[in-house]
């Protein structure tokens, strides 16, 4: 049996979805004329209460897009310093917009309206970087799939407001959030100028993220994806994934938050593992004593494949294609793991 924990994005589509592409109705979305894609950025700008959204191939490309769109070179966004904008999009905040970042050290991922009013540069101090954004992430990748409390979240819409800065949400995991905190997307819509969605972690499509946003910010957005490099023909089939994927897989997310929480409580009993952070949704992240290397290899030779993340931290995922039955043998696994592990050491 092979049980991939590495990441939420390691799904194959389902025999349904496999369907709706195969009997999508496509045309040139070049041209705006693909009725699934035309479809699909209807109903999520619906479901959000924004004006406007638009296909991206990438989430990354959709937060560099909304990047652009929000700032002029040599301006300053704010975001945490485990952003995603800032650690794995390859540097494309200054080569593509030619903006710094001025990070925070939150907490697992998470800034406080008090942290971005201290980090805002004085506009009228022509030494630093005009600010003019603050990019938050929900949930966070790097921060194990922690959850914003929604108060904080409008605490920080006042001081963009007072201070005139747009608000980017990299929404990656937002449908996680969504579900685990029992909140709606139009609550979310309603707090920021611009927000991205994947639809290939948690929803299961093949690929494709959705920017959404107000219609005075988002009328450059096809021209800015098009600089980006991202004119696209028939992709209404992929869009009919996540078509899909938004209809049937949103709900189903309790499962893989469920299953997350039941391999934590098992980690925590365990007495080589030294730490296990909190877990609000999908992802595991937590420390073991002794080599990690080692660790991850044995558990390889027996099926399961995951990550370290490095300073000694290791991470698992659940997702759409971690069934039942894999999460009962992976239990048993990790508890006979320990076994082995109490025996050698007698």
């Amino acid at each position: 049996m092979k049980i991939d924990l590495r990441s939420d994005t390691v799904t194959k589509p389902s025999k349904q979805m496999l369907e709706a592409i195969m009997n999508a109705e496509v045309g040139d979305d070049v041209y705006k004329e693909d009725p699934s894609v035309n479809k699909l950025e209807e109903s999520i700008a619906t479901m959000f209460g924004k004006e406007k959204a638009l296909f991206f191939p990438s989430g990354s490309m959709a937060n560099q897009a909304a990047i652009k769109l929000h700032t002029q070179p040599g301006e300053q966004l704010i975001a945490d310093q485990y952003a995603h904008v800032y650690n794995y999009e390859g540097g494309g905040v200054s080569f593509n917009s030619g903006v710094s970042c001025k990070l925070i050290n939150g907490h697992r991922g998470m800034i406080t309206a008090d942290q971005v009013e201290a980090s805002i540069n004085p506009p009228d101090f022509y030494h630093s970087p005009l600010t003019s954004l603050v990019c938050i992430e929900n949930t966070t990748n790097k921060g194990g799939g922690a959850c914003y409390d929604f108060d904080d979240i409008k605490k920080i819409r006042k001081v963009c407001n007072d201070h005139n800065l747009g608000y980017h949400l990299d929404g990656a995991r937002l449908w996680n959030a969504l579900v685990a905190k029992q909140e709606n997307a139009k609550q979310y819509g309603e707090m920021f100028d611009t927000i991205s969605v994947c639809l290939s972690k948690g929803l299961g499509a093949p690929l494709g993220s959705v920017l959404i946003g107000d219609a005075k910010i988002m009328d450059d957005a096809i021209r800015v994806r098009k600089i980006l490099g991202g004119g696209m023909r028939q992709v209404g089939f992929m869009a009919a994934a996540g078509l899909y994927a938004i209809e049937n897989h949103i709900e189903r997310l309790n499962d893989d938050h469920a299953r997350a929480k039941e391999i934590g409580q098992v980690l925590n009993t365990l007495p080589f593992i030294t730490g296990v952070e909190p877990i609000d949704t999908n992802i595991i992240i937590f420390t073991i004593e002794g080599d990690e290397q080692e660790f991850i290899a044995k558990m390889e030779a027996k099926g399961v494949y995951f990550y370290g993340m490095g300073q000694g931290k290791l991470r698992f995922v659940t997702h759409l294609d971690y069934t039942q039955e894999q999460h009962e043998y992976f239990l048993d696994l990790l508890v006979s793991y320990n076994t082995r592990k109490a025996v050698q050491t007698i």
